[in-house]
């Protein structure tokens, strides 16, 4: 493996634990802070260290809109992938563990071909990916363990509020990519999350949440420099430049990584617990994706398996000099 290709893999890795943390901190956050102030407050974090980055790595002139698909852009990435998204998420996640909020919104990748099929002609969906997204649906049940008894209840709970955050991303990208915005996407998110922060301010105060009702604990604090500075501004760059290099199926697979480490920071953390039913429930969906990317993951895995065999012909001529050389 090349240094580039471990650059990347450590990028990968981070981006995973960066934004498997946030479901955590979120979790953690909400004790004492309502859940659109806290997602505001981290998105006015996040832009103020994120502009900055911006600004002192571009020249300006690279940075300012000029047509109305930057605008178009800008608003859906804005209001629809990052602004509901996570406060969809946020609302949702006080009434399920980290583990769960984290795998719901893993469906982005189920999702988003499903809206790519009515919105983009030129990503119309398959029959495999019909079949791969209705695995990934199965999956869905399974993870929230719906029952036609419990059916009302879980569609009217949080994990149905979660859902939607990821319908709500999974829209934005779609549209982001409708809008055909010449702003590169570091640059675009830069803009967006001033967005973000006003609208949720917006709609939290619309829905009555109180600045007086916070209560800025060192958890509290710790769970918004987290929010803003690590699974926001650092992340969204790591992300973007990960986008960039390796293309967005392998990128968008760390959104399956991410309720691994999402589990395993509420066990630790938290004292959360997952059922076998929800971990199960998560191998489905994977399996789903899987089916939906198999045209572009089938040259990756092909790719790959040259590669090891290429790797172990390499040391068994080693071991087999190594051996003839003792002698």
């Amino acid at each position: 493996m090349s240094l580039r290709d471990h650059r990347w893999s450590a990028a990968f890795l981070a981006v995973s634990v960066l934004f498997g943390g946030t479901f955590v901190a979120a979790k953690a956050g909400l004790a004492d802070v309502p859940p659109l102030l806290l997602v505001a407050v981290r998105f006015d974090l996040a832009a103020l260290v994120l502009g900055g980055y911006v600004l002192y790595t571009n020249d300006w002139a690279d940075l300012v809109p000029r047509t109305r698909g930057d605008i178009a852009g800008i608003l859906a990435a804005g209001v629809f992938a990052i602004g509901l998204a996570n406060g969809l998420l946020f609302l949702g996640q006080g009434s399920v563990t980290s583990g769960v909020g984290a795998i719901l919104f893993a469906l982005v990748p189920i999702f988003t071909p499903l809206l790519a099929g009515g919105l983009l002609s030129d990503e119309q969906l398959s029959a495999t990916g019909a079949v791969g997204t209705l695995v990934g649906l199965v999956g869905v049940g399974m993870v929230i363990e719906i029952t036609p008894a419990t059916l009302r209840a879980t569609l009217s709970g949080g994990a149905a509020i979660v859902l939607a955050g990821a319908v709500s991303l999974a829209l934005g990208t779609v549209l982001i990519r409708r809008s055909g915005a010449t702003l590169s996407s570091t640059a675009r998110t830069a803009w967006a999350l001033p967005v973000s922060a006003g609208l949720l301010h917006a709609l939290s105060v619309g829905v009555g949440e109180s600045v007086a009702a916070a209560t800025w604990t060192p958890s509290a604090l710790a769970s918004v420099a987290y929010l803003g500075v690590f699974a926001g501004a650092l992340a969204y760059i790591l992300h973007f430049n990960l986008l960039d290099a390796v293309g967005a199926t392998r990128s968008s697979l760390v959104f399956y990584v991410s309720p691994v480490v999402a589990t395993l920071g509420g066990w630790l953390l938290l004292g959360e617990s997952l059922s076998a039913m929800t971990v199960a429930g998560f191998g489905v969906i994977v399996v789903g994706f899987g089916i939906i990317g198999a045209p572009e993951l089938a040259p990756l895995a092909r790719r790959s398996r040259h590669r090891l065999r290429a790797w172990v012909r390499e040391h068994s001529r080693d071991d087999s000099g190594v051996q003839r050389s003792g002698h």
